[in-house]
This record gives C-alpha cells, structure tokens and sequence, in this order.
C-alpha cells in the first residue's frame, strides 16, 4: 500500500465527520458519520444501525464514496477531501480491537448498541486553496 500524504491524513485527522454516499442502481443516498482514522490500514471507522438504508445500500454495492470537508466562506481556506472506498462490516473477531479505537475518540458512543464499519479507502482526492487557488492532491491505494 503507498502511503498517504502526511497533509492529507493531517486533513482527516484534525475533522470528525464524513459524508458518506452509497448507490444501488439509479437509486443514490447520503449521510453523515462520526469516525476515526485507522492511518496504517488507510481506512474510516464509524458505526452504524444496520437497517439505515445507507447501510442497506452498501450491502448491495460495497462500493462507496463520500467526503470530509472544512466548513468555511473564507475561499483562500477552503480544504476538503472527496474518497471512494470499500464498505466493509467489522466482524466479530475484529469488533474489541476497532471498537476501542472508536470508543477513545467518541466515548460517548459506549451507551449505543449499533453495528461497526470500515471504509477501506482506494482513492483520495484533496482541494487545498492554502496552496493555491485549486490546488488538488491525490492518492491511491
């Protein structure tokens, strides 16, 4: 795996929610998560009910997409990252490891019963205007 830029990772490491997008056919849906940062498997962890439809549709197309962005008016701030990835549950035997990695960022999420999940990132791209009007990064698994 080629590592992902230290700006880019800065990036999602300083934010905490991502947008997720999901789509089945000419059907597409969106939603907002919390999530960490798993930096050495390039990955997104957030947790989820298994029966929200975007959670439905990612089971049907494990092929995602989303973004985590810096809210601003400021045009000469603007920063963001768009991602494609792959939607995967975290198993069982899986579940204690990244659910204490979830829980030392979000602690309040031990009093919700809902379902982990990983986004393996494939593709990143990065818009930062600190750099330069337009300025894009990319990385790719």
């Amino acid at each position: 795996m080629i590592e992902i830029p230290a700006r880019i990772t800065t990036f999602i490491k300083e934010h905490h929610v991502l947008t997720l997008a999901t789509c089945v056919g000419d059907e597409s849906w969106c939603c907002n998560c919390f999530y960490t940062f798993i930096e050495d498997e390039a990955a997104l962890l957030f947790t989820s009910d298994s029966d929200t439809k975007h959670i439905e549709m990612g089971l049907r197309n494990s092929n995602v997409s989303g973004s985590i962005v810096l809210e601003t008016k400021i045009v000469g701030k603007i920063r963001g990252i768009q991602f494609t990835g792959e939607l995967i549950k975290v198993e069982n035997s899986e579940h204690s490891k990244y659910r204490l990695k979830y829980l030392k960022k979000f602690p309040f999420a031990i009093i919700i019963n809902t379902d982990l999940w990983i986004i393996k990132l494939s593709k990143i791209k990065m818009t930062d205007n600190r750099l330069g009007f337009g300025k894009k990064l990319y990385w790719e698994d």
